[in-house]
């Protein structure tokens, strides 16, 4: 038996790492590592600080390359069903590779497990024969962090609030479900599909991290401004992780 424990770790603060994630990181006999390659190097940094801080030198650590997602299989959710089963075949190759000295195994997730990421899915993938049980260590999020610099609160009185991705914005237009939506996994800045007449906007990339910047307003004002923003955060840095908001005005 392999207990498996998926360890939020926050949006790259190294100050979102809660008391809970550090002692299971600790207790922790292998910790895995993704690397993204060169473009996404930050990130693997990001986890291996951690790790160089608060991991004695017992723990073991394994580093993997990520499987690239192939972007000629269709449809999308095949696409995204067959990465995933390279990925888990990764963890299963780093573990085996520790055949009965780790009962305990961690991986560090951006954010928490449950909102937008795939960890979960993936850890579905693995054979019954391995016997692994999976554990989740709850984490800050972006949306959380996002909302806390903006000092804004996601919903209005009584109201609802749908979170959804960019490319849902971009296929259906602004939800008449809820006058307030979060958008996630938007690289294509989809909130300028939309009429911006009456809705406003807040945006931030890197949020929580050292690099932050943060844009909010009118979306007719600030949409503009926010692509150029985007577009010279990313050529920067090599890399780019954003999330915003979009209500509707009453």
């Amino acid at each position: 038996m392999v207990e498996l424990v998926l360890i939020g770790i926050g949006t790259g603060n190294l100050e979102h790492l809660t008391l809970q994630a550090l002692r299971e990181m600790r207790e922790c006999d292998l910790i895995l590592l993704p690397r993204k390659g060169d473009d996404k190097a930050a990130l693997a940094e990001v986890r291996q600080e951690l790790c160089a801080q608060h991991l004695e030198s017992e723990t073991g650590i394994s580093e993997f390359d990520m499987p690239v997602r192939d972007a000629s299989v269709s449809p999308y959710k095949k696409r995204v069903d067959d990465w995933h089963e390279a990925i888990a075949k990764c963890w299963l190759d780093a573990i085996g590779s520790q055949a009965g000295e780790v009962s305990k195994v961690g991986l560090l997730v951006w954010g928490d497990p449950s909102l937008y990421d795939s960890t979960l899915r993936i850890a579905e993938k693995l054979p019954e024969s391995l016997q692994v049980k999976v554990r989740v260590v709850a984490g800050i999020t972006s949306l959380q962090c996002l909302t806390a610099a903006h000092a804004i609160t996601l919903n209005t009185i009584g109201e609802p609030v749908l979170i959804t991705t960019g490319r849902q914005l971009r296929d259906n237009g602004f939800p008449a479900s809820a006058d307030t939506i979060a958008v996630m996994l938007d690289g294509e800045c989809s909130f300028q599909t939309l009429d911006p007449a009456g809705i406003e906007i807040w945006w931030g990339a890197y949020v929580g991290m050292p690099e932050q910047v943060l844009l909010s307003g009118a979306l007719s004002e600030v949409g503009p401004e926010i692509v150029s923003l985007r577009t010279a955060a990313r050529k920067q840095h090599g890399w780019i992780m954003d999330i915003y908001v979009l209500r509707r005005s009453t």
